[in-house]
């Protein structure tokens, strides 16, 4: 079609044809036509340089790059072409050809401010800060004295401090930032780049709310501007064809603004929002995505795609660049998904990145975790000692709060608290890692020791909270002192049970039973169904498993005691109706009683009446006929040895059951 287009512009008008196109914003079509045309003239100046602005503006820096460098060899007494010959190798991250291009033009008064402002940004983008700071505050100190090369307008000091604002924001002083960037906003304008920056310094800083005032102002000015962007569109629902990455996108920090919002939610733990700010930025087919957007759709939909998350991730960290986060990510999830050999190789084949990309804290826990799935002990003490160094700072700064607090000064208050929680959300990690290996071994006193040490610190925390719960539970002779940990948690979210975890009103409900407080196990029960009833109103196809949870447990419970009547009945009562109770979890907790039922009357330990076996046998059948697209085990990604998908399924994990039962009672057809 391009060509097409080439050939119908009529003798005379091939320059209107090419400004035309480019003032529409159609640069991928101005292209086509220039290449063409410079087939015939390879030479030709203006064609070149129409179609290095063009690459330019269409991001695609390193075709850009080329046609300043023949432009650059064709007209070397004119410097603007290396200028912009470095700007485009700068944006192709080839960081060393740039230096060299732009090294000359340092020479020249009209380009020495832009040249030095242009490698700092260079040596900012290659991390070292030293030399950034250094060629900035020569840019500056050579405006201010108003020598050779100072800056003719107000916009260039601006530049320069824009630079200044993100090598404090490296490090870590985000207020003095963020003064730097509304000061250079004041110089220019509003600027969709620098309000970013802004918002970026108050999420680094914890200061959410401020930083998504900055983001509702980016995006409000995107739409009302930019309609053709689309945004929101995919939210929506609406199929929209990609708007590609162009330097308008770019300009408008559309994406940058919806990363930054995804983020914050996600730390907030609102997941459904963080997964719909990624999917309101401007529509992008999935080649077109930056890394940033990469990493952030396989962190935010690992529950739901692991395996999708898992290749995302892999492929981000083959790039250069990728986004820091992405080495200390991979390993942590590869460690929650129990793929411990991946992670083990990952961290020995790039070790380049393990000190460049990971905290001592980081890689000391990483490398715990790791050797515990061959030494656990070692893994112990390697913990114990990470646990140890993290105590003795929530000492000191414990310390420094109530100094701050005693001299009336808010400010280190708030700065000495916000390093606590930083701390402890350090520590909490590591002695959860602790617990969780004694708690393997079901050595649940030594769980429940390792807690009562931390007691100081966490118990206000919960997660803490939550696992000396499930800690004391398990020990089966402390239900009362459980009870007293799961009920805040549960008071809590009172108004919004279904809020609260189906396990956690599970335990809660079988502490009450075994410690004859039926009637507090009844009252919660009922305030569930009340949940469930309303949930369902209000949203009558999303399906809900709380109550079905919990009488599973109490059915378990009561099929541990020997008590299979009752247990069972309970059982199959709690997935009726099917079509909306049974999935891989709820068939977990029913085929392990089965599994118990079956197993002791195989032993002849148990004799169930002729009606509870064939409420078992219709119960059987009836998971049958619904089971058929229900996975009965949810897959580890990264699985190499994947099941055979007609036997992973709970229709024949049904069939298998009722087969046994039918062997065991003798019944033949």
């Amino acid at each position: 079609a391009a060509a097409m287009e080439a050939a119908a512009v009529p003798d005379g008008q091939y320059t209107a044809v090419v400004y035309g196109l480019i003032g529409g914003g159609r640069c991928g079509e101005a292209v086509s036509l220039l290449s063409r045309e410079l087939q015939k003239s390879c030479r030709s100046r203006g064609g070149l340089s129409l179609l290095g602005y063009c690459h330019y503006q269409l991001q695609d820096f390193a075709a850009a790059a080329e046609c300043y460098e023949q432009l650059v060899a064709l007209h070397p007494e004119l410097d603007a072409y290396r200028l912009y010959q470095a700007q485009a190798l700068y944006k192709a991250g080839l960081y060393a050809e740039a230096l060299r291009t732009a090294s000359p033009l340092l020479d020249l008064p009209a380009y020495q401010g832009r040249a030095l402002r242009l490698q700092a940004a260079i040596h900012y983008a290659q991390g070292d800060l030293p030399a950034a700071k250094s060629l900035v505050e020569e840019a500056l100190a050579t405006a201010a004295d108003g020598g050779p090369g100072a800056a003719e307008d107000p916009s260039e000091r601006a530049d320069a401090e824009i630079i200044l604002g993100c090598l404090l924001y490296r490090q870590g002083r985000h207020e003095e930032a963020s003064g730097k960037f509304a000061g250079a906003m004041q110089v220019l304008g509003y600027c969709p780049e620098l309000s970013y920056n802004m918002a970026l310094c108050c999420y680094a800083a914890k200061q959410y709310a401020p930083a998504l005032k900055h983001i509702s102002d980016i995006i409000e000015r995107g739409i009302h501007q930019h309609p053709e962007l689309s945004v929101g569109m995919t939210t929506e629902g609406i199929d929209v064809r990609s708007v590609g990455n162009t330097l308008l996108l770019h300009r408008t920090a559309l994406v940058e603004a919806f990363n930054l919002k995804a983020a914050i939610e996600y730390q907030l733990r609102n997941l459904k929002a963080a997964q719909e700010a990624l999917t309101d930025m401007p529509p992008r087919a999935e080649e077109e995505l930056d890394p940033v957007t990469l990493h952030n759709q396989a962190l935010m939909n690992m529950d739901n795609q692991p395996t999708e998350g898992f290749e995302k991730l892999q492929f981000l960290l083959l790039q250069n660049p990728c986004p820091p986060e992405t080495f200390g990510n991979l390993l942590l999830l590869y460690c929650k998904h129990q793929c411990y050999d991946l992670a083990a190789d990952v961290l020995a084949e790039n070790a380049h990145l393990t000190y460049k990309l990971l905290t001592p804290y980081l890689y000391n826990f990483l490398d715990a975790i790791i050797t515990c799935q061959t030494a656990p002990e070692e893994a112990f003490h390697k913990l114990d000692d990470s646990a140890g160094t993290l105590t003795e700072q929530l000492r000191k700064l414990t310390k420094q709060v109530q100094e701050a607090r005693q001299n009336w000064d808010d400010e280190a208050v708030k700065k000495a608290v916000n390093e606590y929680d930083e701390t402890l959300d350090k520590y909490v990690p590591v002695l959860m890692a602790q617990a969780k290996i004694y708690w393997d071994m079901k050595n649940y006193t030594m769980v429940e020791k390792i807690f009562r040490k931390s007691v100081e610190f966490c118990n206000e925390h919960e997660v803490w909270k939550l696992n000396v719960a499930h800690v004391l539970f398990m020990q089966e002779n402390k239900y009362k002192e459980a009870i007293s940990f799961y009920e805040p948690i549960v008071k809590k979210h009172y108004d919004n049970i279904l809020h609260v975890s189906a396990i956690v009103l599970a335990n809660l409900c079988v502490s009450y039973i075994l410690t004859s407080q039926n009637e507090d196990a009844e009252e919660l029960m009922r305030k569930i169904e009340k949940g469930e009833e309303q949930l369902s109103y209000n949203n009558p196809d999303k399906n809900i498993y709380h109550l079905c949870i919990v009488n599973l447990v109490i059915g378990t419970l009561y099929c541990v005691k020997g008590n299979y009547d009752f247990g069972i009945s309970r059982v199959i009562k709690s997935l009726e109706p099917y079509n909306k109770k049974l999935s891989t979890d709820t068939w977990y907790y029913a085929k392990r009683c089965f599994l118990s039922l079956l197993e002791n009357m195989s032993k002849h330990m148990i004799m169930l009446r002729d009606g509870v076996i064939q409420e078992c046998v219709q119960f059987l059948k009836q998971c049958e006929l619904y089971g058929r697209n229900i996975p009965a085990v949810i897959e580890q990604p990264l699985e190499e040895k994947r099941m055979h998908s007609g036997k992973n399924t709970v229709t024949y994990e049904a069939r298998l059951l009722r087969a046994l039962m039918y062997k065991i009672i003798g019944w033949t057809a």
